[in-house]
């Protein structure tokens, strides 16, 4: 191996090396007595040299500069030269790692904004297909006036069936709730000065919501629209279609719930109702069988149930009634409930009596006082609930909480599920359609959870009020009642 030229061969160049070393050391103290050498490019550039000012400790400084100038054999390298170049090693490995990094977000950012550019060039200068689609049906245009159909008021809005409950108070009443697809919509109505006016109290109400001009009317003119006289359509032979332009054979079920006294309140409904009326757009009782058309009004609240079965205050027979659902529980063959268990509900007949709560119990006592004011399904309503069936009813209603009572622990017990399903049983076995109200609303997850499981269980119509919580697909997921 060949040996480094920098190291010592024989005495003699050992000697020589010390004679160097010892003239460059004096070299370097005659420096130090020199003011020259803060001139030279050495000093100015050594970092140290800024130090060194401020502490005065100039000679030294000056001494390491000198040393570090000169070319030194290997043999002579001390430990803070090899420091030095790991330290300049290490300064290159980063400055080398921050340009490869820098480089690569560059080269990212010319990608990005390549495709950028690529998606406005297609927006400002489309291709043939997207310039045809885009202004298709426009004037001058492919298309020119075949853009709209006579019966797209609802284009694209897929009914389920949700009732839009206290819809009134939505910002947009009625048109808010097709929007979503709702098959089912309220009002609540007061009867004052001859007149019936929408609100969900007597501070709320005001001369220009009424239930003509927030329903009747938005009802005729939305109908009229779907059903245009027209060369192919102007005898009324074809069948009349609905506020859904995608199932046009789908009735919007217009819940009417009397708020001050049925019986003063009935003839004034029946009234108002004409419009819609005297265009064959109720849904209607022909003696033997329910004529289906685009609206069906259910009288709930304070609606007594006898006048909805007279033949004379309900001549026409298309005002429903929303049957007491309570009553209706039904179980399997030797199945019993337990009604000391059961929560407060409207249960009806004299065999149970002794198990009615006394709050109830009391209401049945005051009936001949106050016979049309007894609340959703009692007013009016006869002992047996056996005489509820699709000649006279279309919905079965009660209050969820008071019916079943409240969700612990994020979990319907069992016995609560007993009563969800003996409901849904007699219901159904009379014809009529389900639903619970007064529904749990937070949390989200426990309202979720409730909403999935009585539809799964056989709900027909699912009471909410967040119409944009109850059309997403996925509300029946959620991660615990608490979310």
């Amino acid at each position: 191996m060949a040996r480094r030229a920098a190291e010592p061969t024989s005495p003699q160049e050992e000697q020589g090396l010390l004679v160097s070393s010892s003239e460059h050391l004096q070299d370097v103290h005659d420096v130090n007595k020199s003011d020259d050498f803060v001139s030279t490019p050495c000093a100015r550039s050594n970092p140290r040299w800024a130090q060194a000012q401020k502490t005065g400790n100039h000679s030294r400084l000056r001494e390491s500069i000198i040393c570090n100038t000169i070319d030194r054999p290997r043999w002579m390298t001390t430990r803070r030269d090899f420091y030095d170049d790991e330290k300049s090693m290490r300064g290159l490995g980063r400055r080398c790692a921050a340009r490869l990094g820098l480089g690569t977000l560059i080269f990212l950012g010319v990608i990005q904004l390549f495709s950028v550019l690529s998606g406005l060039l297609i927006v400002f200068v489309p291709d043939g297909i997207h310039r045809i689609t885009d202004k298709w049906g426009q004037i001058g245009h492919i298309g020119e006036g075949l853009s709209s159909w006579p019966t797209d008021f609802s284009r694209g809005v897929l009914p389920i069936p949700c009732h839009s409950h206290n819809d009134y108070w939505r910002r947009v009443p009625l048109y808010s709730a097709i929007e979503a697809g709702c098959i089912s919509v309220e009002a609540d109505v007061w009867l004052f000065r001859d007149e019936l006016y929408v609100g969900h109290s007597l501070a709320s109400l005001t001369p220009n919501r009424t239930l003509a001009s927030l329903y009747v009317d938005p009802l005729v003119q939305i109908l009229e629209k779907q059903n245009p006289t027209t060369q192919f359509h102007s005898d009324g032979s074809v069948s009349q279609h609905g506020v859904f332009d995608t199932v046009p054979e789908q009735s919007l079920a217009l819940l009417i719930d009397f708020k001050t006294s049925g019986s003063a309140l009935f003839p004034y409904v029946v009234s108002a109702l004409e419009p819609l009326r005297s265009r064959g757009h109720l849904t209607y009782r022909n003696g033997t069988q329910t004529i289906n058309r685009p609206i069906t009004v259910i009288g709930t609240g304070n609606t007594p149930f006898n006048l909805v079965d007279s033949d004379l205050i309900n001549p026409h027979h298309d005002i429903f009634f929303d049957a007491p659902l309570a009553a209706m529980w039904e179980g399997l063959p030797g199945e019993t409930l337990t009604l000391a268990s059961k929560p407060e509900s409207p249960v009806y007949g004299a065999d149970i009596d002794a198990s009615m709560p006394d709050s109830l119990a009391s209401k049945r006592e005051k009936r001949s006082a106050s016979e049309d004011e007894m609340g959703q399904g009692m007013s009016g309503a006869p002992q047996s609930p056996d005489v509820y069936t699709t000649e006279n009813s279309i919905y079965a209603s009660v209050s969820f909480t008071q019916a079943i009572g409240h969700v612990l622990f994020g979990k319907l017990s069992d016995s609560q599920m007993k009563l969800i399903r003996g409901h849904i049983r007699g219901a159904h076995r009379r014809g009529l359609k389900v639903r619970y109200w007064e529904l749990p609303f937070w949390p989200i997850g426990l309202r979720n959870y409730v909403w999935d499981l009585l539809v799964k269980e056989g709900v027909d119509i699912l009471n909410v009020d967040d119409l944009k919580g109850a059309t997403k697909l996925d509300w029946g997921k959620r991660t615990g009642w608490w979310s």
